[in-house]
């Protein structure tokens, strides 16, 4: 890829990685709508879609809260979405490329976050003494560093995602053999595995829950069939 193919990539991937935690948690984050707006900035938002919704199918096991470690889904999505949309289409092999590909950026998202976190707590900790003051101009320079900081690091995260695994992408999709309708529904079957153990785990936790599923799922039925 070029630069001036990937600048516009990284600075959503930076973006969108900036809304999974810090700033405006809006949920445009979320792989679903992540991924068709990369699509969307290519030129092929419906490959975007489809990418997006298989890596959404992933991500609802996803439980982002608290100071845990976990997959950071913003700039992945893109990562995922530039790949099927960029390299593979309607190839062979291009799904599994791409959904690989998000979710080694996803992992390694999730380890960057951590060590923002440890960035953030030693700028903390550096301006204690302000802080227990209560001086309002440290406090808003430390979440303007802390959201700066976090913007840079999508920025860098997608961008050397592209930069490493575009070539890979490229290489393994002149070698891929598999029927294109196997190859997808392996991905598809295993990203619904993932999602009904996610459903079934809210399902016995949450009062109500199989109720609205089932609720949505009808409503969902309805409007595919009145297309």
């Amino acid at each position: 890829m070029s630069w001036l193919e990937l600048l516009p990539l990284a600075l959503l991937g930076g973006l969108l990685g900036l809304d999974v935690v810090a700033f405006p948690q809006a949920m445009i984050s979320r792989p679903l709508v992540a991924s068709t707006l990369t699509g969307a900035l290519v030129g092929y938002p419906e490959n975007g879609l489809i990418v997006g919704a298989t890596l959404e199918l992933i991500a609802l096991e996803t439980l982002p809260f608290g100071a845990s470690r976990y997959p950071e889904w913003g700039s992945a999505s893109v990562v995922g979405g530039a790949l099927f949309t960029l390299h593979g289409g309607q190839l062979a092999g291009g799904l599994e490329v791409a959904v690989l590909g998000a979710l080694a950026t996803a992992f390694v998202g999730g380890w960057s976050m951590v060590k923002l976190r440890q960035l953030n707590a030693r700028w903390a900790r550096n301006s204690a003494q302000a802080l227990e003051a209560g001086a309002r101009g440290t406090v808003t320079r430390l979440q303007l560093m802390g959201m700066t900081a976090d913007l840079v690091r999508g920025v860098l995260l997608t961008a050397l995602a592209l930069a490493v695994l575009s070539p890979i992408a490229t290489a393994c999709l002149a070698l891929w053999s598999t029927d294109a309708r196997l190859s997808r529904t392996v991905v598809i079957a295993v990203a619904a595995a993932v999602t009904s153990g996610a459903a079934w785990k809210l399902f016995h936790t949450t009062s109500g829950a199989r109720l609205c599923f089932v609720g949505g799922l009808v409503a969902g039925f309805v409007v595919l069939f009145l297309r």
